[in-house]
C-alpha cells in the first residue's frame, strides 16, 4: 500500500519495497553501462578463487540506482504536482557486498522536508536490506523534489 507524499509526516517509514533479485546480467549490464569491469564483479571464475567472498558482487552503485524504483512504488503520485525528481544522495555507507542471486529491498524513513523555490524537498533515511543477512548492503539519505509543492 502506497502513501501520499504530501501527507507523509517526519518519522513516518515508508511501506517496504518488493524484494530485488540481483543477477549476473544485471550486474555485467551496470559493468557495461558505467565502464566499471572490475573483475570482483564480472569474473565468477576468478571470483571462485580469489575473491574473500566466493562469487561476484553488485556494484555498490548499482544498488543505489534501484532505489528509487523502489520509492516510486511506494509513494502515491499527486495529481497537482506530477513531476518528482531525484535531488540527490547524502552520507552514503556501503556496508555489506550484495553477492550475485541476492535480494535486496529498501526501507525509507522520511526524516526531513524542506521548502526550496522550485518545490518541497523530502529527505529520506534509506537502508537496503540483504535478504537473509544482518547488515544491510547501504545506508544513505536520498533526496527527492516535488516540483512546484509547497
Amino acid at each position: 500500500m502506497s502513501k501520499k507524499l504530501l501527507e507523509l509526516s517526519t518519522g513516518e517509514q515508508l511501506p517496504v519495497g518488493d524484494w530485488i533479485s540481483i543477477s549476473q546480467a544485471d550486474i555485467d549490464l551496470f559493468a557495461k553501462a558505467t565502464n566499471d569491469h572490475q573483475w570482483i564483479h564480472v569474473d565468477p571464475d576468478r571470483c571462485k578463487k580469489e575473491s574473500p567472498f566466493a562469487t561476484t558482487i553488485a556494484h555498490g552503485y548499482l544498488t543505489v540506482t534501484l532505489m528509487p524504483n523502489s520509492l516510486y512504488q511506494s509513494i502515491q503520485p499527486d495529481p497537482i504536482y506530477q513531476s518528482l525528481l531525484n535531488y540527490g544522495v547524502d552520507k552514503i555507507r556501503f556496508i555489506e557486498p550484495v553477492r550475485v542471486n541476492d535480494r535486496v529491498r529498501f526501507v525509507s524513513t522520511l526524516i526531513k522536508t524542506e521548502q526550496k523555490a522550485s518545490g518541497k524537498l523530502f529527505y529520506f533515511e534509506t537502508t537496503a536490506e540483504i535478504e537473509g543477512r544482518d547488515k544491510p548492503a547501504m545506508k544513505g539519505i536520498f533526496l527527492t523534489l516535488l516540483v512546484g509543492a509547497k
